[in-house]
């Protein structure tokens, strides 16, 4: 193999094309949650920003569209179920690679239990089991069941996950549509019950609120679009491996954009943004309150959508997880066991039941010592995903360093785009940090140590990476002699098979 193309994969590795590339897309929709992502953000971004939450919404997509390229490029010239673990790894070498997959798993198991949570509670409510919705153990019970339920499905199969994915995203996106048409309906026909405004073409400028509020709400902008890089963690698994993975990742997005701005239009038209102000704290719920508002009876759309969105997620986001380890133990930067692949299905059953497992683990925990100390956890999410997107785009201007020159798309898609996308995630990143010092910003409203518990959930989970790495480079020093490389010009130029 030339420079920069080592073949880590074993003879017998995932099953190659088991799903094609609308199966890979739908996979990096359902990731991001749409329908649960908006319900948590949409209250709370008005509270900021008022009627310019579609702006912000905008605003949040640029530096998606630019590390999406990124993904799409280094993809091309190495197809790693591992992306940015086995991407920084050859680009800037196994200390800032290692810490990038440690950040990807992490977010897996941060996440997973409160989509799980969501999932079950909207459907309880959807089916009017409110009683069983407000029973703690109940929900927990269902919650834990339900994580082992699309752990099972993952491990069965990526043909299998991915035909379930095809049902969920239907009806999510068919319930989102219903809400928005009757929503803004009911706006023009004024029969509204709230206090509605009328949709103008200004409420796109994401900078019509400016201010500290607007940072703010970008940083819940970049939260709803997190997850489409699943698509690409499915590399190996994908027909057409080298281009269709990065180019499902990149339409996701798009898909995404037109998404979130034209249900923010609807949601801000129909509730007006007095309401949602006065209702951000409400967070998930503030959908449930417009749903009855605006659909009546028929509320349980709605709640359903709500429900799908979390449902698909649990599981799409325990991919790029399990994937991840699975590409970190067969570098042997992992213990061997997370590179098991299942001989009968084809799948990391280790790394995914591992997955799960620690995810349950995190969601009894911290939900014990409360709901809040929950959201504060999955607030730090912000600054996993910041550092991890950020690292990937970095590393594809480095990997391709000897190729930006050779034109102009080059230098704009491959070098430029990337490196002002990571440039604003680390923008982000560092607002975040001082956002989350303060505990007055937290959920919980508690100073654990002086800071903010997210900042702490954050600080600690880094902490524990390094020191797992540090442990394991004593341990299995084999990772660590890998060197960075440059991309393959064979690769980059379309000359050979990667």
């Amino acid at each position: 193999m030339a420079e920069g193309t080592m073949d880590t994969r074993p003879p017998e590795g995932l099953k190659a094309d088991a799903i094609g590339f609308v199966d890979a897309l739908v996979i990096g929709l359902n990731a991001t949650s749409p329908a649960y992502s908006l319900a948590a953000a949409i209250g709370p971004v008005v509270a900021l920003v008022g009627v310019y939450a579609p702006g912000v919404m905008l605003a949040s997509f640029v530096p998606m569209l630019l590390i999406a390229s990124a993904f799409y490029y280094l993809n091309k010239v190495d197809q790693d179920c591992g992306t940015t673990f086995s991407w920084v790894t050859r680009a800037m070498g196994p200390w800032a690679g290692w810490l990038g997959g440690w950040a990807i798993t992490m977010t897996g198991v941060l996440v997973i239990g409160s989509l799980a949570d969501v999932a079950v509670t909207f459907a309880l409510l959807a089916f009017g089991l409110d009683s069983w919705a407000d029973n703690e153990f109940v929900r927990q019970l269902l919650t834990v069941l339900l994580i082992i339920v699309m752990t099972a499905v993952c491990v069965i199969g990526t043909e299998v996950s991915a035909r379930v994915q095809n049902v969920l995203i239907l009806a999510q996106v068919a319930c989102l549509l219903a809400f928005a048409v009757v929503a803004l309906y009911r706006v023009y026909a004024d029969t509204g019950t709230l206090d509605s405004v009328d949709p103008a073409f200004s409420w796109l400028n994401p900078f019509g609120a400016g201010g500290a509020d607007l940072t703010a709400a970008l940083l819940l902008g970049v939260f709803i679009y997190w997850g489409w890089e699943s698509a690409v963690n499915l590399t190996e698994e994908v027909e057409n491996s080298a281009t269709a993975p990065g180019e499902a990742g990149v339409w996701s997005t798009v898909i995404l954009l037109v998404t979130y701005v034209s249900v923010a239009y609807a949601v801000v038209a129909y509730a007006g943004p007095a309401f949602l102000s006065e209702n951000a704290a409400e967070e998930e719920f503030i959908f449930a309150l417009l749903a009855d508002e605006a659909m009546g009876g028929w509320d349980w759309v709605v709640l359903l959508a709500v429900s799908t969105s979390g449902l698909a997620s649990t599981q799409t986001t325990i991919i790029p997880a399990s994937r991840t380890a699975l590409s970190m133990a067969r570098r042997q930067a992992l213990p061997a066991p997370f590179g098991h692949i299942s001989p009968r299905f084809r799948t990391p059953d280790v790394s995914t039941w591992w997955v799960a497992g620690i995810a349950i683990a995190w969601y009894l925990v911290v939900r014990q010592i409360s709901e809040n100390a929950l959201f504060d956890s999955l607030t730090a999410l912000s600054l996993l995903i910041a550092f991890y997107y950020a690292l990937t785009g970095i590393a594809c201007a480095v990997y391709y360093r000897r190729h930006l020159t050779e034109s102009l798309h080059n230098f704009l898609l491959i070098g430029l785009g990337p490196l002002v996308g990571a440039g604003l995630l680390v923008w982000l990143l560092v607002e975040s940090i001082s956002d989350m010092s303060d505990p007055a910003n937290s959920y919980s409203g508690v100073s654990w140590f002086g800071l903010g518990p997210p900042l702490v959930i954050g600080i600690g989970i880094t902490l524990a990476g390094v020191v797992l790495m540090v442990v394991w480079r004593l341990m299995a020093p084999a990772f660590w002699s890998e060197r960075p490389e440059v991309a393959d010009p064979e690769l980059v130029h379309g000359d050979k098979e990667s």
